[in-house]
């Protein structure tokens, strides 16, 4: 789900064609409150009707309360750069594809995105050159970029950034998944000639809980 940027070539033209089959057959889901079910609603209605937008497929119906309809929808770069609504996030099982002449402009609709979570490139080899010009931008763009993956999948380990820069989130200086997230609920104070006495175990001198410290620059256990 999101916003796919591609460019125009036989090789899009097979995965659209592969894709509307494969959403033309899937159920729809259940989402998890009834807020978020017509918040996607409301999303892909929008889309839908707007002019500059071409539904290709849409999901099974929905037979139960709470159910999202996979929706596919593609518009060209030039639309999308003329209507920022169209940036708007729909949370769920909805795309849209931006069509795009040449890797220029796939570039220059990068540059327009609102902050992200994620950014997957899916690549091979004779795409590398191309994809060198465009992480830069990817980097301002997203907390997290991936090759030939799908960013569903969050690990919680220590490299894992979940977050990005507004709108994806408040704070895009940390993470809600790994073991940065603890970042969130901190704040520095700094303690300046307070007597030993009164300071926190972890700052006293002779180090009485054995903890890793950063002294005048330098790592140890001091």
């Amino acid at each position: 789900p999101g916003i796919l940027l591609a460019v125009d070539g036989p090789d899009l033209d097979r995965f659209v064609a592969a894709a509307v089959e494969a959403i033309g057959g899937s159920a729809a889901s259940t989402m998890l409150t009834p807020g978020i079910h017509a918040a996607f609603d409301s999303g892909v209605a929008k889309l839908a009707g707007s002019g500059a937008v071409t539904t290709l497929a849409r999901g099974l119906a929905c037979s139960g309360p709470n159910q999202a309809q996979a929706a596919f929808f593609t518009t060209t770069a030039d639309a999308f750069l003329a209507d920022t609504a169209l940036q708007e996030e729909v949370f769920g099982a909805a795309s849209l594809l931006i069509r795009c002449a040449d890797v220029a402009a796939m570039t220059a609709v990068a540059e327009r995105l609102e902050g992200q979570l994620t950014a997957t490139l899916q690549m091979d080899g004779a795409d590398k050159a191309a994809v060198a010009g465009l992480i830069p931008t990817l980097e301002r763009k997203a907390g997290r970029i991936l090759a030939n993956g799908w960013p569903t999948g969050v690990e919680v380990c220590h490299a894992m950034v979940h977050g990005g820069p507004f709108p994806a989130t408040s704070d895009p200086r940390s993470t809600s998944v790994g073991t940065l997230a603890i970042r969130r609920f901190l704040r520095p104070v700094c303690y300046q000639d307070i007597p030993a006495e009164l300071l926190p175990e972890a700052l006293r001198d002779g180090n009485p809980l054995g903890l890793w410290r950063r002294i005048d620059g330098t790592l140890g256990q001091e």
